[in-house]
């Protein structure tokens, strides 16, 4: 038995490798910089887990997902693997700690969010770490090319460069060609080197419903198909307002999105992972990181802006490998919502440099100064002070940030605060306390010092680790004891963060480059342009569509999504013709109209399936050229 199958069975219990597990395996163990491309549910974490245990010194795993780091440290350690994870919002010294063991061989895995690589303390304790190797999870957040750009992946050079001898492996679930090519730039790549894995989910049936009544529709999908499900919708006050119409509608329901307290999104997300709630409602906040196998419908009810939005969301159903279906729900009004979101993610050059003006104004900032300056930002003042909507100028302020003017930090992981408004002695003489409010008293006073002098961030989980509680209960008991006048408690918030990386200029100066502007926009537009074209051509395969986005082209119809399934009766040979017209524009190029011939068809089917689609505006004649239309 080989040593990668002896690590896999003595500490995870399989007996083999899935898929590409053992090609990704051997090439990072062997030193070579390595890009793994497997899908949602294909089993990344094996990659790096098991060869991080065979060499010497410790793997660093940046990943952006704190949720699933904490999880996975936590498995890890139950296995007695040496884990642990650096992120934001934890304590001084839990992160001094965690540092110094890792330098001295305390921890063979070390998870580490992207905005703690530029810290100075991680990256001088980085240089007295022995580096095995560097894990990249996510690995298309680092292109400016990718659906999910991260400017904080960017820092992953810094690390390189301190470590030029520790190999990369990258991993990612989606990734165009172009991305794919682009993830190896940015990370140094010292030769291009990657294992494929097709991305095809032959569990997994796409379809796409055109709906006028999405509401009904959900209700009526969900009482034919039985089981865990998530919805995503476009806004918070949507999955709101979808979960109450589930609930009245006799289907338990409860709904996620950015803006909830810590404690809240802990306790929705445990009762749907437990199964006491059926269905999870969210936003595009909800799903990184989640292990949840037995989905089995996830549904759009809003149209995503890009196909690698749409295919790692679906993919979080029937990741156990039954059956499981990915409706997205689609009418003609949301191809004019995909468009107009163009004109809000890209708003014009001259409303950028006006927010940055109105911005410097906002913080009474003049020009010449404020560089390093950072601001607490409250975008709904800002928009009613100076009439703006917050779509625009949230899109406004992260162009300024790839611009290189300022720092938008929009989700900030401040940790809940807290000190004792009583002294230590007063503690044990209180009368009426529950037996909640003493376990986390103890527990803050075992944890944390200097609570009875000043403010101390705490987290929230290690005190409800030691408290033998849940988080939620540890939230309100705080909440309880500083309604007594006990503590004063300051809850974990996300207000964004603007930070001026140099000094204030007048907005008429500032420089827009085409990269990016123009040409993140041109990607944009196309992305969009590609999920109008999933939603809308019903002659090809759901699979085939999306997988040939991914560069997968050698690929056969699935067999099971709404295009390929006969639930509806047979169509006229016409609706072959048209079959046939869309497979050969599927490439998005123009196509002469003497290649029709080469379909091999009669001319009359093909001349009325043309007819047919040029009058539902899916095809477009150039002259004597045809292409796909937008």
């Amino acid at each position: 038995m080989s040593k990668y199958r002896q690590i896999l069975r003595q500490y995870w219990g399989y007996d083999d490798f899935r898929g590409i597990q053992r090609e990704i395996i051997e090439s990072i163990d062997q030193g070579h910089d390595t890009l793994g491309l497997m899908p949602t549910g294909g089993g990344k974490s094996i990659t790096f887990q098991v060869p991080a245990l065979l060499r010497e010194g410790v793997c660093v795993v940046v990943t952006p997902l704190i949720a699933l780091m904490k999880d996975q440290v936590a498995h890890l350690r139950a296995k007695g693997i040496l884990a642990s994870a650096i992120y934001s919002g934890m304590a001084h010294h839990e992160i001094v700690t965690t540092l110094d063991n890792a330098v001295y061989g305390g921890v063979k895995i070390l998870y580490v969010s992207p905005e703690r690589l530029a810290s100075p303390l991680f990256l001088v304790k980085l240089n007295h770490m022995q580096v095995s190797f560097i894990t990249v999870d996510e690995a298309h957040c680092i292109s400016q090319w990718g659906y999910d750009f991260r400017p904080s992946y960017l820092r992953i050079a810094e690390v390189r460069a301190i470590k030029p001898d520790a190999p990369i492996l990258a991993l990612t679930a989606t990734a165009t060609p172009q991305v794919v090519d682009d993830i190896q730039e940015k990370l140094g790549f010292k030769e291009p080197r990657v294992f494929r894995m097709s991305f095809e989910r032959k569990n997994l049936s796409y379809v796409v419903r055109h709906s006028d009544d999405k509401e009904q529709d959900l209700v009526n999908i969900l009482r034919s198909v039985n089981g865990s499900s998530i919805i995503y919708a476009r806004s918070r006050r949507r999955t709101k307002e979808l979960a109450q119409w589930l609930t009245g509608n006799g289907i338990s329901a409860t709904f996620y999105h950015a803006g909830l307290e810590p404690a809240d999104k802990d306790k929705r997300q445990d009762e749907w992972k437990a199964g006491h709630v059926r269905v999870m409602v969210a936003t595009n906040a909800f799903g990184m990181g989640i292990d949840k196998p037995d989905v089995r419908t996830v549904i759009h009810v809003d149209c995503p802006d890009s196909p690698e939005a749409y295919f790692q969301e679906a993919g979080r159903a029937g990741r156990d490998g039954k059956k499981a279906y990915a409706v997205l729900l689609y009418n003609s009004s949301d191809k004019r919502k995909l468009h107009k979101r163009i004109a809000d993610t890209f708003p014009e050059k001259d409303y950028i440099r006006q927010v940055y003006d109105d911005l410097a104004d906002f913080f009474q900032m003049a020009v010449g100064c404020g560089e390093g300056s950072v601001h607490e930002f409250d975008i709904e003042k800002f928009c009613h002070a100076f009439h703006h909507f917050p779509v625009q100028v949230d899109s406004a302020l992260k162009i300024l940030q790839r611009a290189g003017y300022v720092e938008y930090d929009t989700d900030p992981d401040n940790n809940a605060r807290l000190r004792f408004l009583l002294e230590r002695d007063q503690l044990y003489l209180l009368e009426h306390s529950s037996s909640a409010e003493e376990k986390v008293v103890d527990a803050l006073l075992r944890l944390y010092g200097g609570l009875f002098s000043d403010y101390c961030f705490i987290d929230e989980s290690a005190v409800a680790l030691k408290a033998g509680m849940d988080n939620n209960e540890v939230y309100n008991t705080l909440k309880s004891l500083s309604h007594r006048r006990i503590l004063h408690f300051i809850p974990r918030r996300k207000v964004p963060v603007v930070c001026y990386t140099r000094q204030r200029e007048e907005g008429r100066r500032l420089v827009i480059t085409r990269d990016v502007y123009e040409d993140r926009k041109d990607s944009y537009v196309k992305r969009i342009g590609s999920m109008v074209d999933y939603a809308t051509n019903s002659a090809v395969c759901r699979s085939r569509q999306l997988l040939r986005y991914f560069g997968e082209t050698s690929t056969a119809d699935c067999g099971q999504c709404d295009v390929c399934r006969p639930h509806r009766s047979e169509k006229t040979s016409g609706t072959t013709a048209t079959a046939r017209i869309l497979e050969m524009l599927a490439d998005r190029r123009r196509h002469h109209l003497t290649e029709l011939h080469a379909l091999q068809m009669p001319k009359d089917q093909l001349d009325e399936a043309l007819a047919t689609l040029v009058s539902e505006e899916q095809v477009h004649v150039d002259g004597a050229y045809l292409l796909l239309a937008r």
